[in-house]
């Protein structure tokens, strides 16, 4: 099951993140590896063969137009519960205390510690318990944004369900059901005001 799990996640984090030349590379790969287990393949083939058939450019354009204007398929965990409010700082150390734990340097180019590729990733080449930690914690985020792709016709909705389905519990029905299960409401874009409660690639190193 580990193997399956480590798999899933990381096809999960190269299929969101930027289709550069490299991960375009890495199609094959990614086939070969969902392969070995049943049904596998099945949640990751629209997006594989978008990536296939889809001139680079194009698809290039399709995820920035999809993925980093505006924040409706937001892949950073910690807006969907914190939005841009002070505890999302206290939030983003906490990725950050647990990308330390580990053994190995995590590298997060630049970008956030609650990056959805790169927690996924973490949990696939560096810590799988603690990974699939992260990713219990925010199942709400991930839901979130598993709805937000389903909505708007995505195909990397199935890699969010993919996801979704290693983590402990069924996905809930709707996005009402995912504030209640999570007790709190939407993200809300209040900086300096008081909050609601509610690549990665590892490198050896110090």
């Amino acid at each position: 099951m580990s193997r399956r799990q480590q798999v899933v996640y990381l096809a999960a984090a190269w299929c969101l993140s930027y289709p550069d030349e490299e991960l375009i590379g890495r199609v094959p790969l990614m086939r070969a590896a969902l392969g070995e287990f049943p049904g596998a393949v099945a949640d990751f083939a629209a997006v594989l063969e978008l990536l296939e058939s889809t001139p680079p450019m194009e698809v290039q354009a399709h995820y920035v137009r999809e993925f980093d204007l505006g924040k409706r398929h937001a892949l950073h965990l910690s807006y969907w519960t914190d939005g841009d409010t002070r505890r999302r700082g206290e939030v983003l150390g906490n990725f950050k205390k647990a990308y330390r734990q580990s053994d190995i340097l995590v590298d997060t180019h630049g970008e956030l510690p609650d990056y959805l590729p790169m927690v996924l990733e973490y949990a696939a080449v560096v810590e799988l318990a603690a990974g699939r930690e992260l990713l219990t914690r925010f199942r709400a985020s991930l839901e979130m944004l598993r709805f937000g792709l389903l909505r708007d016709g995505l195909p990397h909705a199935r890699v969010l369900q993919a996801v979704c389905a290693t983590l402990p519990g069924k996905s809930p029905a709707d996005e009402q059901a995912v504030m209640r299960m999570a007790g709190y409401g939407p993200p809300t874009e209040a900086v300096g005001l008081d909050p609601y409660d509610p690549r990665l690639l590892p490198v050896k190193g110090a």
